[in-house]
């Protein structure tokens, strides 16, 4: 039995060592010997290859402002490690996550025994959520964010009252297939016999794959852009305003506090989430309860900006569609600004394309790298690179403090890669800030 957190936390981390293993069966035999705590709770599952955390993000402020006790299970945590599990934004306690662990080990040591094999890390954080959710901590609802993909996905054991599908890209080739149909075969994995689904997805291809399991199913399909659509977008100092409509009603002057266009996309399904909510499943949520969720929901790490003077912002854009986004948002609001960009990411990423198209936004673009098992060396980092503007910063902390001391008002720093990398560096950032 583990009696400090740090004893918990180490045991959970050293299952990391198995990897990933998808399939569902360690989660369906660990959740038969818990007596089905997965039965007890009503789900919203949420998939995705960018967005999730954000459509989570907004889905829950919108519900807790409606007055319910909503759960949620994220990954990967931004300071801490508790925030996976966390319930109206706040992450369990200590206390809490070592009995669930105290819960889960034995379990976990049983299964290592059987030819099934050990459950990973993820699986584990999922089963402690679930029976935290159903035993500890009950609650109104609990939205789930898938961690991987989605048919194999350790969260797909719940039978959720909603799905929400809000992007494909193309992120973890390796595992989910290099083309966007592939990779919608894997999302569309959450789709539930009858369970309506909300999606964000633009390419016709990867929406036919998913059109196609809605229908197999029949399961009620709303689509952004076609059964919901959002309009009058307008890009605010802090945020993001626009125009809501749907068959269940429309809002006007919607806003969010988080920047860039692709957030709209994201409110606009967590919209409808609540809009199927109130009108299929008897959730009370009235038109404000909308209104003040999107513009007090708040997700770590998405083009966020911690101070304005010197301007420092990061945005854990760690695929193509995200570094995307992000170059698109820094030639429409900062095409005036001189840009310097730190950037770090993981080596099973690809990052060509990205490389690219940072290069195409920034005045210089700086690698580095960071303390992370599958980080990329700043040399590999440089080797894709063609411009002149390139350079590395073998210490981050070090040209963090340095650049941060020298910003001119003409000149913006963005930090940007992986999200790993991201929750590292910003407590230093703020920390430089405080003491500038």
């Amino acid at each position: 039995m583990f009696e400090t957190y740090e004893q918990a936390i180490n045991w959970i981390h050293a299952r990391l060592r198995l990897g990933m293993k998808p399939g569902l069966s360690r989660m369906e035999w660990m959740l038969e010997r818990l007596e089905h705590p997965e039965r007890r709770i009503k789900t919203i599952h949420v998939g995705g290859t960018n967005g999730k955390g954000s459509t989570v993000t907004f889905l829950r402020s919108i519900l807790q402002i409606a007055g319910y006790r909503v759960g949620t299970f994220t990954s990967p945590y931004f300071e801490q490690f508790n925030e996976r599990i966390s319930i109206n934004g706040q992450p369990i306690s200590d206390e809490e996550l070592v009995e669930l662990t105290n819960v889960i080990k034995p379990l976990a040591d049983e299964l290592d025994q059987t030819e099934l094999g050990g459950p990973t890390e993820f699986e584990v954080i999922t089963a402690m959520s679930i029976y935290y959710f159903a035993k500890m901590s009950p609650v109104d609802v609990v939205i789930y964010e898938v961690g991987l993909g989605g048919r194999f996905d350790s969260t797909n054991v719940i039978h959720p009252l909603l799905s929400i599908i809000t992007s494909i890209g193309l992120d973890h080739t390796a595992i989910l297939g290099d083309t966007y149909e592939q990779i919608a075969f894997e999302k569309a994995g959450i789709i539930k016999n009858g369970v309506s689904v909300i999606t964000g997805v633009k390419q016709p291809e990867a929406l036919e794959v998913i059109k196609k399991k809605a229908q197999e199913g029949k399961s009620p399909l709303y689509v952004l852009e076609k059964d919901f659509s959002t309009s009058s977008r307008e890009s605010l100092q802090q945020g993001e305003r626009f125009s809501f409509s749907s068959m269940f009603g429309q809002f006007k002057n919607l806003e969010t506090s988080m920047i860039g266009s692709h957030q709209v996309d994201n409110a606009a399904c967590a919209v409808m989430a609540a809009q199927v909510l109130a009108n299929y499943y008897s959730f009370i949520i009235e038109g404000n309860d909308v209104r003040e969720g999107l513009t007090k929901a708040y997700w770590p790490g998405r083009l966020e900006i911690l101070s304005e003077a010197p301007y420092v912002l990061i945005d854990g854009a760690h695929n193509e569609e995200g570094i995307n986004a992000l170059a698109s948002e820094i030639k429409s609001r900062y095409a005036d600004k001189k840009i310097t960009i730190l950037f770090a990411a993981l080596k099973d990423k690809k990052f060509d394309k990205m490389i690219a198209t940072l290069e195409d936004a920034a005045d210089s673009l700086v690698f580095t790298t960071f303390d992370f098992p599958r980080a990329a060396s700043a040399e590999e980092l440089i080797e894709v690179g063609n411009s002149k503007n390139l350079s590395i910063a073998p210490d981050y902390p070090d040209f963090l403090q340095e650049k941060i001391n020298e910003i001119k008002t003409d000149e913006i720093l963005i930090v940007t890669g992986s999200l790993y990398f991201l929750s590292d560096a910003k407590p230093r950032i703020i920390n430089l800030l405080k003491n500038k």
